[in-house]
């Protein structure tokens, strides 16, 4: 069985076929054909010389639309229209779920170069939703270059196109800074980092951890990404979150205004919340309009950037005079008002250069939002369809079933997770676009994206533990609206192109001997987080009037 994942609309077989060998033509425009050849790479495809018929034909049909694609297979060979790039791009990739498994390998690994037999087929396909993402949080636990362009590759694979790079957080600043450089040289590394479990008395690895992506990695980044159909979404989470950013530059805390000297912060080395806080007075802002230039200049084309707004302690806030004579002059009754005018400030940068501001449902329920402003709503659907409502568009991103840090099994063979249960089952059971909403709050759901956040996340192998298959669900929900009836049977197909691929996914029927969680630091401990709780308590504080405050 070939069917692909995720689920095209259409998908008819016929008894035809085509042998696809190595080298074989691609005929059409030449970025068209340049996408088609690009996805199936390992057959080294050519461009197809001036009146040469190709193997592979392609051609433009603008009423298809974004993204969306069709292609026939038959014993003359394959025949795509695709309404742009994009389109052609996951045409390619769709027929490369149509070879053998070898085909996602990076060789070829069949002796004298044989070529592949195409099925006969018909398929018609565009996505249900325009935003299908993935989150990595690269603050917590920094990944090489290398992981962020293989995880490009995978998302690639599974039609997802919006990578989140969440590049900012107390625990380290992951981007180089030519403008203020202890950014990069201070911000982003830490002397040691927290091992073990919640409930234990803190232990430390001291072991040193940090790195940092340079301007250049962040174009290199852009472009790899760009050419598979992926957004790079980069985040400066602001105004908390700022242990690091302030221990470079501790002049921006917010405890520092009216001439004050606090004991400056450090890059924290432990997981939870700090108190810290960049000051919001205008000083800040201009800071971080440089930085924010910097970043875009590196980026090229950049329609989103996520500016955060989540888990803000604002008590320094309110305790400096001068912030609190800056609120006055502004008219504002309260610091939580005053956290809204900061967000709407950057948001207001960003649009000036052509990017549409994003922000954690902290931000939407301080109020203040400009309208374009996208909301990724956490905490729940019930924030996340009052955002909606208010003419938001909204990405889901709720803990559950979209948070990936958390356990698919509440059991103690499973690596340390932050608590339990997530499983694939929940994930492709999920309705982004709920059908008990109205017509008019639905058509603000643009998409959906899972979250790695990485405080247990240490390296690239965990990090495919859980992403990998739940992602594939996901990517199913996203791109097909509704999972096909037939969905576990096609995720067990896959499951072997995950294989060719070299990712160490966490099996369906549990993890491998050298995937368990062991005796020790890394072993997870069943009952401490329940993701259903979390997710009662985190609805509530949603309606708090201190809603910015950490919730966990």
């Amino acid at each position: 069985m070939n069917a692909p994942l995720p689920r095209p609309v259409a998908f008819e077989t016929s008894t035809d076929s085509f042998e696809l060998s190595p080298g074989a033509p691609v005929a059409g425009p030449t970025d068209l054909a340049g996408a088609v050849r690009l996805a199936l790479s390992v057959l080294d495809l050519r461009p197809a010389g001036a009146g040469e018929a190709g193997a592979v034909t392609v051609e433009h049909d603008a009423a298809l639309g974004h993204e969306a694609y069709t292609f026939e297979v038959t014993g003359r060979g394959v025949r795509i229209a695709a309404g742009d790039r994009q389109g052609a791009f996951y045409a390619g990739q769709t027929l490369r779920q149509l070879l053998p498994d070898a085909a996602f390998r990076a060789a070829p690994v069949e002796a004298g170069g044989a070529g592949w037999t195409v099925p006969g087929v018909t398929v018609r396909d565009a996505p249900r939703l325009a935003w299908r993402g993935a989150h990595l949080d690269l603050a917590r636990h920094f990944l090489p270059k290398r992981e962020v362009l293989r995880m490009i590759d995978l998302m690639a694979v599974h039609k997802l196109n919006r990578l989140h790079l969440h590049l900012v957080d107390d625990q380290g600043w992951r981007v180089e800074s030519r403008a203020y450089p202890r950014l990069h040289e201070v911000g982003s590394h830490r002397p040691r980092t927290i091992v073990g479990h919640h409930e234990d008395a803190p232990v430390y690895d001291e072991v040193p951890h940090g790195g940092y992506y340079t301007l250049d990695d962040l174009a290199e980044i852009s472009g790899y990404a760009r050419a598979r159909a992926v957004t790079v979404v980069p985040e400066i989470d602001v105004p908390g979150h700022a242990c690091a950013i302030l221990a470079a530059y501790p002049e921006l805390d917010a405890r520092a205004t009216g001439g004050r000297t606090p004991e400056p912060f450090t890059v924290l080395d432990r997981w939870g919340i700090s108190t810290a806080i960049l000051s919001p007075l205008p000083s800040t802002v201009d800071f971080l309009t440089v930085v924010i230039d910097e970043i875009l200049g590196a980026l090229g084309e950049t329609p989103y950037v996520h500016i955060g707004g989540d888990e803000c302690v604002l008590d320094d806030w309110a305790a400096s005079p001068e912030i609190a004579a800056f609120q006055a002059e502004l008219g504002l009754e309260n610091v939580g008002d005053l956290h809204a005018w900061f967000l709407r400030r950057l948001a207001d940068v960003l649009a000036e250069r052509g990017s549409r501001a994003v922000v954690w449902d902290e931000a939407f329920v301080s109020g203040m939002l400009r309208p374009d402003t996208i909301v990724m709503p956490w905490r729940g659907p019930g924030v996340a369809q009052r955002a909606a409502q208010a003419g938001h568009d909204v990405v889901q991103t709720s803990v559950f079933p979209l948070y990936f840090d958390y356990a698919e099994a509440a059991s103690e063979e499973e690596p340390l997770a932050i608590g339990e249960t997530i499983t694939v089952g929940d994930v492709v059971a999920y309705e982004p676009v709920p059908s008990s909403w109205t017509d008019a709050q639905r058509e603000h759901v643009i998409g959906a994206q899972f979250q790695l956040w990485s405080e247990r996340l240490p390296d690239a192998r965990a990090l495919d533990y859980r992403a990998w298959p739940r992602g594939c669900a996901l990517a199913e929900v996203a791109w097909s609206g509704t999972p096909g009836a037939d969905f576990d049977a096609r995720l067990e197909r896959h499951l072997r192109r995950l294989d060719a691929l070299g990712v160490e996914y966490r099996p369906l029927s549990g993890p491998r001997p050298w995937q368990l969680g062991g005796a020790g630091p890394r072993r997870h401990r069943p009952g401490f987080v329940n993701a259903e709780d979390v997710m009662k308590r985190l609805e509530g504080m949603t309606h708090d009037a201190d809603s910015t405050r950490p919730s966990m």
